[in-house]
C-alpha cells in the first residue's frame, strides 16, 4: 500500500469505521502467518491475531503518520501481543512442552477460518515445529528478527521499521541470533540435516528459506 493511500485510508477510517475493514482484509493473512510462526499454535495464533486487530482499531484514532507504514504498525502490535503473551506464561511457570496443553481461547471475535486445514499445514510441517521450539528459547528480539527475515521474507529495512530499531542493529542482532540458534541445536544434539528439511518444507525454495538453511548449517 503506497503512502498516499495510506493517508487516505486512514482519514476515511476516522469518519467511516467500516473503512478499517479495507486495513483487516489487506494486512490479516500476513499477521496472522507471523503470529503462527511464534507460537506454533492455530487456536492461539487465531485468539492473538484478534486481539491485535481489536486493539488496532481502538487505537487507530491517535494513529499518526511519521514513516512508519500501517503494515508496520501492525505487525508492532502483533508482537507485542505475542511478547505479551510469553511473559504471563512464563510468569506462571507453566510452560513444560506444547503450547496448547496450557492454551484456553477465549470466547472472542475470531474470523472464520479454515481452521482444519491450517491445522493440517502445521502437522504436515512438524520438523518446522521443531525449530520453532528452538527458536523460542531466544529472547523476543531475536525470535521476530529471525521470524520476520527468515520465514516472513521481510529485508532488514523492513524489520528496522516494525522493530523502530536501526537497520546495521537489526543485522547485527541477527548474525547473533542465528549463532545462538545453533548452541540451542548442538545442545540438543538434533541433526542439522533435520532443520535443513525443516527449512525446506516450511518456506518456498530458493527464498529466505534456504538462506536459513545456509546459516544454519553453514
Amino acid at each position: 500500500m503506497d503512502i498516499s493511500r495510506e493517508k487516505e485510508l486512514l482519514a476515511r477510517c476516522r469518519t467511516d469505521p467500516e473503512a478499517f475493514g479495507e486495513i483487516y482484509d489487506e494486512n490479516f493473512d500476513a499477521i496472522f502467518r507471523y503470529i503462527q510462526h511464534r507460537v506454533s499454535d492455530v487456536a492461539l495464533a487465531e485468539d492473538l491475531t484478534s486481539q491485535t486487530f481489536h486493539k488496532a482499531l481502538r487505537k487507530l484514532g491517535r494513529f499518526r503518520w511519521q514513516g512508519v507504514s500501517i503494515s508496520a504498525w501492525l505487525y508492532r502490535i502483533a508482537g507485542n501481543e505475542v511478547n505479551s503473551y510469553l511473559r504471563k506464561l512464563y510468569r506462571r511457570k507453566k510452560y513444560e512442552g506444547p503450547w496448547a496443553e496450557h492454551y484456553e481461547p477465549t470466547d472472542t471475535n475470531a474470523p472464520d477460518r479454515e481452521l482444519t486445514d491450517a491445522e493440517a499445514e502445521v502437522e504436515k510441517h512438524g520438523l518446522f515445529v521443531a525449530l520453532n521450539e528452538q527458536i523460542r528459547e531466544l529472547d523476543t528480539i531475536d525470535q521476530s528478527i529471525l521470524t520476520l527475515r527468515y520465514f516472513e521474507h521481510k529485508g532488514y529495512s523492513e524489520i528496522a521499521e516494525i522493530l523502530g530499531k536501526r537497520e546495521g542493529t537489526m543485522r547485527m542482532r541477527a548474525s547473533r541470533a542465528l549463532d545462538k540458534l545453533k548452541k540451542l541445536l548442538a545442545k540438543e544434539d538434533i541433526s542439522h540435516e533435520r532443520y535443513k528439511e525443516a527449512a525446506a518444507e516450511y518456506a518456498p525454495p530458493g527464498r529466505a528459506g534456504a538462506v536459513l538453511q545456509t546459516e544454519i548449517t553453514g
